[in-house]
């Protein structure tokens, strides 16, 4: 238990970030002044470098030791859990994303609108409640 414990805080606070940054990204895109812009640089970074990331892959790590410790047999005989990976491996793939963006405003090269932004914003919810929905029902 103290496995799937520190797998869902870790996974609580990834997404902390996940639903944050993007909007972030809303504010910074609404902002002209330079300290403004700058401390959103700073708190863009703050967040993904020192929160996010590192709770991404402590959320992997136990996702993958509970997976080898005592789901190996349920790994190969349920579509639940095949569902669950896949849609973890996008998620993934919008934290990719993220860092892209990051660093689009780190260099003042961000070409999207806030209600692009805004948008994006809601990808997370969509992983969230298919990702808990699955790993709690296990429909398959």
């Amino acid at each position: 238990m103290w496995l799937k414990a520190f797998h869902l805080i870790f996974m609580v606070t990834w997404f902390a970030g996940l639903f944050y940054l993007p909007r972030l990204f809303v504010y910074h895109t609404m902002t002209a002044d330079v300290v403004s812009v700058e401390r959103f640089k700073i708190m863009e970074r703050k967040l993904f470098y020192g929160i996010m990331t590192p709770a991404m892959i402590l959320t992997l790590a136990f996702g993958i030791w509970m997976l080898v410790d005592y789901a190996w047999d349920l790994y190969r005989t349920s579509l639940w859990l095949h569902l669950k990976l896949t849609l973890l491996a996008l998620l993934v793939v919008y934290h990719g994303c993220c860092w892209k963006w990051l660093n689009d405003f780190k260099l003042d090269r961000n070409i999207h609108s806030h209600i692009y932004y805004r948008w994006i914003n809601e990808i997370p919810v969509i992983f969230l409640f298919a990702i808990v929905l699955l790993a709690v029902i296990k429909p398959f």
